[in-house]
């Protein structure tokens, strides 16, 4: 794990890295905020999943969530989306496919298996990794996202529900299986099996029985994605319903999809997670 930069904020560091991913098998970037408490003692982190076409530099740069992290003395994680590099597959005509839309799953067909291993390094390298380099407690974190990086937070929660003490997301895509996006990159990543592709859908996750810490979504009503019905918090809330999972869907009028919406709500998301990790 390699230090790229260090930028003193909110009266901590804000870093970025480097390392040499074994699961991606390629060089990985990812930024950590480490609030003022973390120079005399380990925090609980909070990993936020970012959504298609970003690095971890959107919400490092736009969401304010840094200031609100040093107050709570929590530690904020900030992966990339996806593999990147030479060699590493890409379609280039495509925006949710390939680089910066690795949809946080283990992929399973060719060119893709090599490198795009994302719930995988999510959910075992990227925090073994911080938990032995950086001043965190180990096992003691959460997760949350938007849009993609929504869907990936969900999902990986109720599939790891001892990991994770809270999940949250702004404007997640609930039911991938029965979205456009899920159905233009499942069948590429992980082929025509559409068993396979529920396993990394929420909405088919909680309806065959997962359960996780209590949920909070906040989704923008002015949010073009929702409008076209690619996110489909309705039926990620019907679901919940039924099966007697814990969420708060919050339909917030006049808000898009962008990081002005997020910049809106973020402290919010952010004291709930410091409350359930004992921040």
């Amino acid at each position: 794990m390699i230090l790229q930069d260090s930028i003193k904020e909110s009266g901590g560091f804000l870093n970025r890295y480097t390392h040499d991913s074994t699961t991606c098998q390629c060089e990985m970037t990812f930024s950590v905020f480490l609030p003022p408490q973390a120079e005399l003692e380990k925090v609980p982190a909070i990993y936020w999943l970012s959504g298609l076409t970003c690095t971890d530099d959107n919400v490092r740069t736009k969401a304010g969530a840094q200031r609100y992290a040093a107050e709570l003395g929590v530690a904020l994680i900030f992966p990339d989306t996806s593999p990147r590099g030479q060699g590493v597959p890409d379609a280039a005509d495509r925006y949710d496919l390939g680089k910066g839309a690795g949809f946080y799953v283990n992929a399973t067909r060719q060119p893709w298996v090599k490198h795009y291993q994302m719930y995988d390094y999510i959910t075992v390298e990227l925090p073994t990794l911080i938990e032995v380099g950086l001043p965190i407690i180990a096992g003691q974190k959460s997760i949350m996202g938007h849009s993609m990086g929504g869907h990936g937070a969900l999902m990986i929660a109720l599939r790891n529900p001892e990991s994770y003490k809270a999940v949250s997301a702004f404007s997640p895509i609930c039911h991938p299986t029965q979205s456009a996006w899920g159905k233009g990159c499942f069948p590429t990543y992980l082929g025509g099996d559409e068993a396979q592709w529920q396993q990394y859908d929420a909405t088919y996750l909680v309806t065959t029985g997962a359960k996780c810490a209590p949920i909070l979504i906040d989704q923008g009503l002015a949010d073009e994605f929702y409008e076209e019905g690619q996110l489909l918090p309705e039926e990620f809330e019907v679901a919940c319903e039924r099966q007697g999972q814990a969420l708060t869907l919050r339909m917030q009028p006049g808000y898009d999809h962008s990081y002005h919406f997020i910049s809106s709500f973020i402290g919010e998301h952010l004291k709930r997670h410091a409350k359930a990790l004992g921040a």
